[in-house]
């Protein structure tokens, strides 16, 4: 049974709230924050890129080369029905039997537009002579005090062999270093998830565990414990969390 420890995200500090508990492994889903809580479980882990620790590697190169074509723009968070057709292109091709199947354009409208804090659509267009640029890839994307949080991703599935998706959190790599920002947030991983190995592919992974983050030298041979003793209870998970710290207010 799935369970997740969550809070609301709004009001004046939102952002402070929002860049000190994703330092926690929370997660972003519009005015929301959550982190996994499962009873008998903790296989999902909040992961992230150290940026100063990552090294390309030979396969990673050649996915650069092959997207070399690509024109990034970073949008306000404002929904689009160009955006929206990839969407739907992307969940038939990719995640037809997934609980987004039937999100409709404003369903889509709310996950993009609803942020309180500062969140940018990360586009990716694919110019040529003879058309007007074609909209390849989107990533929904927060911008934190230390970091880029990828929130949620989405591309042409034709462009699968291109290995896209790896392209858009090599680029974000590439930004986070531009901007200054040290970490790459990619959500949650789980050992052994087909669809999610792509994440163990980076150098300079880290996951959120046992309360901090740990550097992942060896991702394939990484099994969290999976008994029942080795789960807190959300009380003792609370009593853990930091707080941002208040700042007095002024005049």
């Amino acid at each position: 049974m799935e369970r997740k420890l969550f809070t609301a995200l709004q009001g004046p500090t939102a952002a402070e709230l929002n860049d000190c508990l994703s330092k926690q492994g929370f997660r972003r889903s519009q005015n929301v924050l959550y982190r996994p809580a499962c009873a008998e479980c903790n296989a999902c882990l909040s992961a992230r890129i150290d940026v100063s620790r990552f090294d390309i590697s030979r396969s990673q190169k050649r996915v650069e080369k092959r997207n070399a074509g690509l024109v990034r723009q970073a949008r306000s968070p404002w929904a689009t029905e160009e955006q929206f057709e990839l969407f739907r292109t992307y969940l038939e091709g990719r995640h037809a039997d997934g609980g987004m199947a039937d999100m409709d354009i404003f369903e889509f409208a709310a996950m993009v537009e609803e942020t309180p804090i500062k969140t940018r659509l990360i586009e990716y267009s694919r110019e040529t002579a003879a058309a007007k640029a074609r909209l390849t890839a989107v990533c929904l994307t927060d911008v934190l005090d230390d970091g880029l949080s990828m929130v949620y991703s989405f591309f042409d599935p034709e462009m699968e062999r291109n290995s896209i998706g790896t392209y858009v959190v090599l680029d974000h790599i590439r930004l986070a270093k531009d901007l200054g920002l040290s970490y790459v947030y990619l959500g949650y991983w789980v050992p052994g998830s087909q669809k999610m190995g792509y994440k163990s592919k980076f150098s300079g992974l880290e996951i959120f565990a046992d309360g901090r983050w740990q550097a992942m030298d060896n991702p394939e041979n990484f099994a969290p414990p999976q008994s029942s003793g080795s789960v807190q209870s959300i009380a003792e998970q609370v009593a853990r969390i930091q707080m941002p710290q208040k700042t007095p207010p002024t005049l």
